[in-house]
Formats: structure tokens, sequence, C-alpha cells
């Protein structure tokens, strides 16, 4: 994990080659700089509050993962093997769907037998991490992507399968339409955003903020 003030001051250069190579990407910078991408080491939570909020509103999934700690020590959030010891019934009981029961349940046997190990995955190429992670039932390229972008704070991370990046790609460059992946990477090739996609998409986010919510 990079140390943090290194950390920052890539960002700030990132922030300034972006404002260089992109007009239009500029007064979004200057209004809403700095980035706020940091990594982070709980990685097993984040998977697990990702399959939890899966096609659910802010509150309702706040309130769904509030339940799920509850089950467990309120200080700590449970480890895998806990998860594995807990009836299907209790789960179901907090308002998990059958579904993302068995893909929570999944990912903590994964992890539990080390088919995955999550302490690693910083040691990995970013394809090597998405590889990894998407052989866990309910977790997709998307959920990946945002894993990379605001767990292992990849700076060269473009997700394009981001309804949110799609809207603000559309809106910023007078798009007729939302635009698909490979629009989306030639635009990011050709305003240079390359080394620093994740930050260019960071700001993309917060382009939306008056009428979307950020991720």
């Amino acid at each position: 994990m990079p140390e943090k003030s290194i950390f920052k001051e890539e960002l700030r250069r990132a922030e300034l080659m972006l404002s260089r190579h992109d007009p239009l990407l500029r007064p979004i910078i200057k209004r809403h700089a700095p980035c706020a991408i940091r990594p982070h080491r709980h990685y097993f939570e984040t998977l697990v509050g990702s399959i939890i909020s899966q096609q659910l509103s802010t509150s309702a999934a706040a309130t769904i993962l509030q339940r799920f700690r509850a089950l467990y020590l309120p200080s700590r959030f449970p480890r895998p093997e806990a998860i594995l010891d807990t009836p299907v019934d209790r789960l179901r009981a907090i308002g998990l769907s059958t579904q993302k029961v068995s893909y929570i349940l999944d990912l903590a046997t994964m992890t539990h037998q080390g088919q995955i190990r999550l302490s690693r995955l910083s040691r990995l190429a970013d394809q090597e991490v998405i590889e990894s992670l998407t052989r866990v039932r309910g977790i997709g390229v998307w959920t990946a992507h945002m894993f990379l972008i605001f767990s292992l704070a990849r700076l060269d991370v473009l997700p394009v399968g981001d309804l949110g990046i799609r809207k603000a790609v559309r809106d910023l460059y007078g798009l007729s339409d939302l635009p698909n992946p490979t629009t989306i990477e030639a635009i990011a090739a050709e305003r240079g955003w390359t080394p620093y996609r994740s930050v260019a998409s960071w700001f993309l986010w917060r382009s939306l903020e008056k009428t979307t919510p950020s991720p």
C-alpha cells in the first residue's frame, strides 16, 4: 500500500495532467479537487457490502448491512468462518435474498478455503484481480472495477460499464446517446487520460452529483 503523502502527490500530478490534456474535464477538476481515492485493507468487508448493495438504494443497503453486522460482534466485521457458521435462515431474516445469501456464502467459502487470498490482491495486476474476484458468484466486472479503484486505489482503471460514467461522458462530451465501452475508451485515449483513468472517472462521477448519487 503506498505511503499516504506519496500517494497524495501522485493524485495531484494526476489532476494537473488531466487538466492539461482535457479542457472539458478541467473545470470539474478545479471544482471538486482533491480526488478522494484512497487505498484501504478492508477487502472482505467491502466485497460483502458490494453484494448486499446490489440493486438496492443506498439507504436500504445501509440498513441491511447494519443488520448483518449486528448478527456478530458489533466492533468487528465477521470473519468468513463466522458467516459460514451462521444459519441461512438468520441471514435471510435480516432482509437478504436467497441469491445474495448464496453469493456471500460463496465468497466466505472461497476466502476461508484459500481459493481467493484477499491479502495478496494488492500484489496482482489489475486483470489478475478481476479474474480472481469474478470467480465468486455475484461478483462481476463492475464490482471488480470498483474494488480496484476504491480499495486498491489503482489509478488507471476505466469502468466502462458503469452507468454513472456513461451518463457523465454523454453529458460532458455532447453525445446524443449513452456511449458504449468502445466509445468511452476512445474518448479516454483521445483526451489523454492514461495513466490516470481512475482519477478521470472519479471526477466524472463528481460531475453528476446534482442528479445522481456517486459510488
